[in-house]
């Protein structure tokens, strides 16, 4: 299963293997997903692919 690199709303940078709905760009980039720093359901977006290899 691949992981995506995602930010949430507080700028906690992590990864998930579960990214839901990840081809429905209509909806647009945000998703609900539970921070593991945060521990509460935030609104993640996906990181950049230049910005995860700095």
């Amino acid at each position: 299963m691949e992981s995506t690199v995602v930010r949430c709303a507080d700028g906690h940078v992590f990864n998930t293997a579960s990214f839901p709905m990840q081809q429905a760009e209509r909806l647009g980039p945000g998703r609900l997903v539970r921070c593991p720093r945060c521990a509460r359901l935030r609104s993640v977006v996906p990181v950049s692919v230049a910005l995860q290899k700095q």
